[in-house]
């Protein structure tokens, strides 16, 4: 299972669209992929966020498919759970684990989570 076929399942069945097409994933997954984190089980990719680097205080339509390495605000682009893991809080888990793994980071100021208005509640 890859990242680009656990995103397109969850986010589909949501929203009816991506929030990351597959040149989009593998372009953060290739300029920043200390950014992104993965669950794996039984050498399985189950959940994974994907985050970039923004070098603004607002954010603009360019923070959508723009990696700033001189940024402060890390943002989150996508955080998906493969749906034979939900209802586990395997999101919630690996959201925490990834908001510890930033602030070791010197760098980071603050993470910003990217989403639709009706999937505030969610998240």
């Amino acid at each position: 299972i890859s990242v680009f076929e656990i995103e397109k399942e969850a986010f589909i069945s949501v929203s009816g669209d991506c929030p990351l097409h597959l040149d989009e994933v593998r372009h953060f997954l290739t300029l920043c992929p200390e950014l992104s984190m993965g669950w794996f089980e039984e050498g399985r990719l189950v959940a994974f966020i994907i985050g970039s680097q923004w070098d603004k205080d607002r954010l603009t339509l360019d923070a959508l498919t723009l990696h700033q390495p001189k940024g402060s605000t890390i943002l989150y682009h996508v955080l998906a759970v493969h749906r034979t893991s939900r209802q586990q809080g395997k999101g919630p888990i690996l959201m925490w684990r990834y908001l510890q793994y930033l602030r070791c980071l010197p760098y980071v100021r603050r993470a910003v989570l990217m989403c639709e208005d009706f999937l505030v509640p969610f998240y």
